[in-house]
């Protein structure tokens, strides 16, 4: 029995993009075939992207998915390809699962089976119930130059004696995975420790291949790997890029199974050893470019499957900012990047001048646009209104809305995108101002944490070997400027303290009375959950931004915007 040359097809695909990601897949499969691949394996959903959510159902366009195909599969030879899809005749008839999440097994110009995903996720960021049926019966087996060749994809890897193990038992000497599986912090390692049970279980090895690109608040980062039958990972593609990546594998020495599904191919009179493959062996991105490589390929996406070129950047002189610049440019390059400092009474001259610098040290286009004449005037519409009222957040945030209104209209005369600034620690508290800092269009930076945004700064100036980020900015007190002195400290607790909890209360769902009972101080655990949960209206009225925690504002968590549970009588 020999060994099979796979090639891991790790694309970006688009959502809805049935004629691009047919081309996507058939340049791969030319690139796979070229290198006298066995097998070219590509990802979950491949021909419509992942996750198409409720397109799925618009029975025309499950249509227009199989019509796809059908067509690619023609243009299969005798290298095999596995295909993502979604399938099923009976879409129109069942209103409620229409489909199945599904793998085709095509060579020679046809379909020679389909695997339909068994196990669905409906937890974080997933909702496959919603969509699909899960599959039934005894997975197909395909035999393929004589090796038994198991399919799967995504989650059902992820389960301890699921479908793998009956693959193995079954007699699969190999399994596909296919995957669409987002990114967070860490995810890389997680993955690799689970195929590796899964192989030590089955005793049979795995290749798994995972999409990339951005597709809403999501991030694929591919990290496509195989594990051979010992547990060794013997190939593993780099993260945030496309690659075809191919190398050659030993099956398992199983007993063969007779209920297989012959896939008649020609055989091979060459078949190049390992030895002459270039060897793909990518190591997991340290902590910091991988956080910082994510967000650029998650703003990048955002912008070019919007078929937006340029963004524009609101530039306080704080850190936030400073950071969303300095993404933006690397992702799209500072040509694309429009910055705007938007001064008011309140804003101090080093500040001004530090959004100067920045935009000068990453090489953007920076204007200059003062808010005081617009502010006077709002102020002076208002002043009847507001007679005999002391002065208070409405007067401040004014100020943060006509700056909102200002960058949207630059975004509406030049077609520049707006990427907000607000991180998630502002998020979590509501400390933002509704239709001010929160317009525009995309939150860069709307999971990370304030204090994480500050070490990722020091990590950018330290990678670059000079300061992209003015020192200036990293060490000035954080500040709204929306009054005389003002300073973050004066609402809230240090930074350093405030992430702490918010990871509890946001990422964990611990409630007050566990709080206190782990020593943290109790009126202040009782005004920042308040704090939390009182901003639930606002989250959901801003801009969607990229997931990278294990959970993140916005479809990863849905809280009840109107809801009367008291966690502190608990």
């Amino acid at each position: 029995m020999r060994s099979l040359r796979i090639a891991a097809c790790q694309l970006n695909l688009q959502v809805g993009d049935l004629e691009g990601n047919s081309e996507k897949i058939i340049a791969a499969y030319r690139k796979a075939e070229a290198e006298s691949a066995d097998i070219a394996v590509f990802t979950e959903l491949a021909v419509c992207g992942y996750p198409p959510e409720d397109l799925l159902l618009k029975s025309a366009f499950v249509e227009e998915v199989q019509k796809t195909l059908m067509m690619i599969s023609s243009e299969v030879n005798s290298c095999v390809a596995v295909i993502g899809l979604v399938s099923g005749e009976e879409a129109a008839a069942d209103p409620v699962r229409r489909t199945s999440n599904s793998a085709a097994v095509c060579a020679n110009g046809e379909i020679y089976g389909v695997y339909n995903k068994r196990a669905l996720p409906d937890y974080g960021v997933f909702d496959e119930e919603r969509y699909f049926s899960p599959g039934e019966g005894i997975p197909p087996i395909f035999a393929i130059h004589g090796v038994n060749v198991g399919v799967t994809i995504c989650e059902d890897i992820w389960l301890p004696d699921g479908v793998v193990g009956e693959l193995a038992a079954n007699g699969a000497q190999i399994i596909l995975n296919l995957n669409a599986s987002p990114y967070e912090q860490g995810k890389m390692l997680t993955r690799k420790d689970v195929l590796q049970q899964r192989v030590k279980e089955s005793e049979v090895p795995i290749v798994y291949v995972n999409q990339v690109g951005g597709q809403d608040e999501l991030i694929f980062d591919g990290g496509s790997m195989a594990i051979e039958a010992g547990g060794n990972c013997i190939a593993r593609a780099p993260q945030f890029e496309e690659i075809v990546m191919i190398f050659d594998i030993e099956p398992a020495q199983k007993n063969t199974s007779e209920s297989v599904i012959e896939v008649p191919l020609e055989s091979k009179e060459y078949h190049p050893t390992k030895d002459e493959l270039v060897k793909t062996l990518s190591s997991p991105l340290e902590p910091f470019p991988e956080i910082w490589e994510a967000l650029c390929l998650a703003t990048r996406d955002y912008l070019r499957k919007s078929n937006f070129t340029d963004v524009v950047v609101g530039l306080s002189g704080g850190i936030d900012s400073a950071i969303v610049a300095a993404i933006a440019s690397d992702a799209l390059g500072p040509e694309h990047v429009h910055t705007v400092a938007l001064p008011s009474r309140f804003s101090s001259t080093h500040s001004i001048e530090d959004a100067a610098s920045l935009a000068e040290n990453l090489g953007c286009d920076h204007k200059v646009i003062p808010i005081e004449q617009a502010h006077t005037a709002f102020l002076e519409t208002l002043a009847e209104s507001f007679l005999n009222l002391p002065e208070d957040t409405t007067e401040e945030n004014l100020q943060s809305r006509i700056r909102g209104t200002l960058l949207m209209a630059l975004s509406n005369k030049f077609s520049w995108l707006v990427l907000t600034t607000g991180n998630k620690s502002e998020l979590a508290v509501g400390y933002s101002t509704l239709y001010g800092d929160t317009a525009g269009a995309f939150a860069v930076i709307k999971d990370l944490w304030k204090t994480q945004i500050y070490d990722l700064a020091l990590w950018k100036n330290s990678e670059a070997g000079k300061e992209i980020i003015p020192i200036s900015i990293i060490e000035k007190p954080p500040s709204a400027e929306l009054r005389p002195d003002q300073r973050d400290e004066d609402s809230l607790p240090p930074y350093e303290v405030l992430d702490e909890l918010l990871r509890e209360i946001v990422e964990e769902d611990k409630v007050v009375s566990q709080l206190i009972q782990e020593g943290y101080e109790p009126e202040m655990v009782r005004h920042i959950s308040r704090l939390v949960d009182v901003a639930e209206y606002k989250r959901r009225q801003s801009p969607i931004g990229p997931k990278i925690s294990s959970k993140a504002f916005g479809r990863d968590r849905r809280i009840p915007i109107v809801n009367a549970y008291q966690s502190d009588s608990q």
